[in-house]
């Protein structure tokens, strides 16, 4: 019923399966290059929403290299992608720097006094280095238009980034000497009109330190691959910026690169009734898809159409814009493992394939085998159409992860 747009191997296709389409995903990396070339950034791919390393051959025609939520990314980027590796943690051991030191090209750091742990460290790598490591500062410029607040870096008592104030007490009792860059993410999802708008902010607090720096990073979050994303804007402004400060500027979008570019693939187990029509899947919003709880927000599936979920005298009711109306749930335990309601121009029947759209940054990253679902495979349908199976995933990768 649902096998429109398939690639031409369907049944190679595992249930349930990540699924890159190679096509969409050039088209994404030819977007972003383009600015790069256009504006003169370097953008780099933000391994903490998109790591599915089997497609950085791909990926790393394009991009400049990738940036690291810690030594694991980092060491990933260093063996699979290449390139500049740009690391920040809002927190280093030291067994960790002790291998950064010598992966890393750009390494940020979120206080001054974990600068000032590392930089022997620093400094004695850089003795042997043939590219000295450049260390960078995450600032808070107090400023962001992101919501929810889970996802809003610069609430009141974020852990995440320098503030202002605290700033200047670092600069007076350190002061910037070893200091290459600044870095700042306050993005999640947004335009370009929330960057001009956060530049300000920016500038105001710590524009007077920028020409003591080599670089400045404007971290992730920004929707370049959108279809609405105004990238003309976007162009002007690392322009203005870097003429009026002449600076290398760099972006790290992690979503833009995997956006809209690969798909969950599910299967119908079970159709049961409680005063709706409910379709067990699968596939997990929890275990899978956990932003859609997170966030919260409903993915789209492929060929489906709206459902509202409505409540009259204590009876739950579902209309959808078809005949047929459905609820996705989960097979784990939690109650409130719910995909989101749907409707159809057919019923639903059991083996029946689901495909929920973009489905590839922000879920093999942060999936789980809570209950001991099992996790799903991963594969990519290339130019031609045809479906590669990368991974898949037994009993013993489940039993692993435990102990």
């Amino acid at each position: 019923m649902l096998t429109q747009n398939y690639p031409k191997n369907f049944e190679a296709i595992p249930s349930p399966c990540y699924v890159l389409e190679e096509e969409k995903f050039i088209k994404n990396l030819e977007i972003l290059d383009s600015i790069q070339k256009e504006s003169g950034a370097k953008i780099l791919l933000a391994l903490k929403g998109y790591a599915l390393w089997r497609s950085f051959d791909i990926a790393k025609k394009y991009l400049s290299g990738i940036t690291a939520s810690g030594l694991y990314e980092a060491r990933l980027g260093y063996e699979t992608f290449g390139g500049e590796i740009t690391t920040f943690s809002p927190a280093y051991k030291y067994e960790e720097m002790q291998e950064l030191v010598k992966i890393s090209d750009h390494i940020i750091f979120n206080s001054f006094l974990q600068w000032q742990t590392f930089k022997p460290l620093i400094d004695e790598a850089n003795q042997w280095r043939k590219n000295k490591i450049q260390v960078g500062l995450r600032v808070n410029p107090q400023y962001s238009e992101v919501t929810p607040a889970i996802y809003n870096p610069c609430v009141e008592g974020s852990r995440l980034g320098i503030t202002p104030k605290e700033f200047k007490k670092g600069v007076k009792k350190y002061g910037l000497k070893g200091i290459s860059g600044l870095h700042f993410h306050t993005h999640c999802e947004q335009n370009s009109d929330a960057l001009k708008r956060t530049l300000k902010y920016f500038i105001q607090h710590f524009g007077k330190y920028i020409p003591q720096m080599q670089w400045i990073n404007f971290g992730g979050g920004h929707h370049i691959t959108r279809k609405d994303y105004n990238r003309e804007l976007l162009v002007k402004i690392i322009k203005k910026f870097k003429k009026r400060f002449d600076v290398q500027v760099y972006l790290e979008p992690g979503e833009a690169v995997g956006w809209q570019c690969g798909f969950l693939m599910g299967s119908v187990i079970d159709i049961v009734h409680n005063g709706v029509d409910i379709a067990i899947l699968d596939v997990s919003a929890t275990a899978h898809m956990p932003d859609c709880l997170e966030m919260p927000y409903r993915p789209m599936v492929r060929n489906s159409y709206l459902a509202k979920a409505t409540s009259k005298n204590g009876h739950l009711k579902l209309k959808g814009e078809q005949k047929y109306t459905y609820r996705f749930g989960g097979p784990t335990c939690l109650a409130g493992d719910i995909i989101g309601d749907y409707s159809f121009k057919e019923p639903l029947k059991l083996g029946d394939r689901i495909i929920f759209e973009d489905m590839v940054h922000y879920t093999i990253v942060k999936n789980n085998t809570f209950n001991g679902v099992p996790l799903p495979s991963i594969g990519m349908i290339d130019k031609e159409g045809r479906f590669k199976l990368f991974k898949s995933y037994s009993y013993e990768s489940y039993k692993e992860r435990n102990s």
